[in-house]
């Protein structure tokens, strides 16, 4: 079954607290107004990708794990987040991505004292 932003909106939306919105004109899922995914829009990503906000150890892990799937370009590289090519990936696995980046988005919702990392702008 071909996987496409349909699929991430459906899988993402059946996690806790997800909505949907969209950014510049295109789909999106967002936690509390906290972009999760959306197609990856720049010029420099691959067609039929997107973007999950993960952290910056999370997406290492991906990349090594599953350089297929997941890569990086330099407009995201300061960005936590990471590229995922839907074309390679089933529906579990990108559950579990998903799963990743809300856990993620819920640990930088703490209160700014709280926090480890500096805030970055939403995507």
């Amino acid at each position: 079954m071909k996987i496409d932003f349909d699929a991430v909106r459906e899988i993402a939306l059946a996690l806790p607290d997800v909505e949907e919105g969209s950014l510049h004109g295109s789909p999106t899922v967002k936690i509390s107004g906290w972009l999760l995914a959306c197609p990856a829009l720049r010029k420099s990503a691959e067609a039929n990708s997107i973007v999950v906000r993960v952290g910056t150890q999370q997406r290492a892990a991906l990349l090594t794990r599953d350089p297929n799937v997941y890569y990086v370009t330099d407009h995201y590289h300061n960005y936590p987040s990471v590229l995922a090519r839907l074309d390679r990936i089933d529906r579990k696995t990108l559950r579990e991505l998903l799963e990743m980046g809300r856990r993620f988005i819920a640990s930088r919702r703490k209160p700014r004292r709280e926090r480890n990392a500096v805030d970055v702008p939403h995507e």
